[in-house]
């Protein structure tokens, strides 16, 4: 199934009904699972079998979807949490512990800023934050020994800098350690990161991939590529874990032991799992993301440069807009489209930018982006409140910008709505 077009995988991949089974991917609403012995249940437990154990580590309604997004993005496997947000948490603590560091992009979602830059720190884990008009050497000089990965968004929210995978790649495994993007606004369809050299991709599911604002979720894929050995430097999955009888991942796993240990060990102590009922809903979402992701695409686009040209609008940021910086980029790693997010800012500044919020009709005012329904939001006064003038500059949020979420309505009243909120 894997060898499918990603239009077909997102349809027909990870559940592949026997004669007689149901059709559509079954919820298998159960904790727990019955076994004909104790030494199979005992086999599970050692990682010497494959199968369920308990729902909290692993479930045959999330296993399909997990076999899906993984198909989808190239991946060896992938691992479905609770949310976005526990889904770079779990990538990070897999491999990093107190007195380690990360290095990611400042121009990253605000709330994954505030998990890197305080929650992290509490545990002891430090975060240095670099941007793209640094040098190579300029980045490179916040790695050192202790340095554990580099983190970036594909395309990051809400600055909507496009990041360059290949160089970041290049640069990280120079220094023997994996490159992580988090690859929500461009989803598989857009972007396949571990074609340009990712190693390991996470999703706020919650996101396209649900698409409807159903279902809170996130996501971890491994690629499978990245050489855990090298070095010495991950002893966590080079050296015996105790904790399961001294099992060493990358001999009993491979090419997989990034995953499996994220499961079995992260997973298992930490418990952010996904609730089967939440993974159904996923997979139907998954079901029409390559055709949503067309509309919202061209939707944007025509937004976007409906925008450039209103008397009343002083700028618009959206990657493939040739005026914008970063078009070549957006052109390289997005050829089909930058996703339907778009950063507008409003002559008048922040007053102005409230009021024209509050007279838009279509579009909703809510704290999320990437619903198949158009939404707006002020980033500074909401999802970005906590975080420091300084902060807000390099996640390039500013007072007058809005950030735009276009749905898949039809194109002529998205245009409308806009138009008529802008000139109240």
């Amino acid at each position: 199934m894997a060898d499918y077009k990603i239009e077909t995988l997102s349809v027909q991949g990870g559940y592949t009904p026997e004669n007689g089974e149901p059709r559509t991917l079954p919820i298998y609403q159960s904790t727990t699972y019955k076994y004909d012995s104790a030494d199979h249940l005992g086999d599970l437990f050692d990682l010497k079998a494959g199968g369920h154990m308990y729902s909290r580590i692993s479930n045959p309604t999330l296993e399909c979807v997990e076999k899906k997004i993984s198909d989808m993005e190239g991946g060896v496997g992938a691992m479905l949490v609770s949310s976005g947000q526990a889904a770079n948490l779990t990538a990070v603590l897999n491999i990093a512990s107190a007195g380690q560091n990360i290095v990611a992009m400042a121009s990253i979602y605000g709330g994954t800023v505030n998990l890197f830059a305080v929650t992290l720190k509490k545990m002891g884990i430090e975060t240095r934050f670099v941007t793209p008009d640094m040098t190579d050497e300029e980045i490179e000089a916040h790695i050192d020994e202790n340095t554990r990965l580099f983190f970036g968004e594909t395309v990051a929210n809400p600055a909507l800098v496009v990041f360059d995978i290949e160089r970041y790649a290049a640069l990280a495994h120079k220094h023997q350690m994996p490159l992580v993007v988090d690859n929500t606004f461009a989803t598989p369809v857009l972007c396949r990161p571990f074609e340009y050299g990712c190693d390991i991709v996470t999703h706020s599911t919650t996101k396209y991939m649900d698409g409807h604002a159903t279902v809170v979720g996130g996501c971890i894929v491994d690629s499978g590529k990245f050489d855990w050995s090298i070095g010495g430097r991950y002893p966590e999955l080079t050296t015996p874990d105790e904790s399961y009888h001294g099992v060493v991942y990358t001999e009993s796993f491979g090419p997989a032991a990034f995953i499996t240990k994220a499961r079995v060990q992260m997973l298992r102590d930490m418990g952010n799992t996904m609730s089967p009922m939440a993974a159904f809903l996923l997979n139907l979402g998954l079901e029409t993301l390559p055709l949503r992701m067309e509309r919202h695409c061209s939707n944007a686009l025509a937004v976007a440069k409906f925008l450039e040209s209103h008397e009343c609008v002083d700028w618009v940021d959206y990657p493939l807009l040739e005026s914008n910086s970063q078009y070549e980029l957006a052109k390289k790693y997005l050829p089909k489209g930058a996703c339907g997010v778009i950063s507008v800012g409003i002559k008048g500044g922040r007053a102005a930018a409230t009021k024209f919020l509050d007279n838009l009709k279509l579009f909703n005012i809510v704290v999320h982006v990437a619903d198949a329904r158009s939404c707006a939001l002020h980033p500074a006064s909401t999802t970005h409140r906590q975080l420091t003038d300084e902060l807000l500059t390099a996640c390039g949020v500013r007072p007058e910008q809005v950030r735009l979420s276009v749905g898949i309505e039809h194109i002529d009243d998205i245009l409308a709505d806009l138009d008529n909120a802008l000139r109240a």
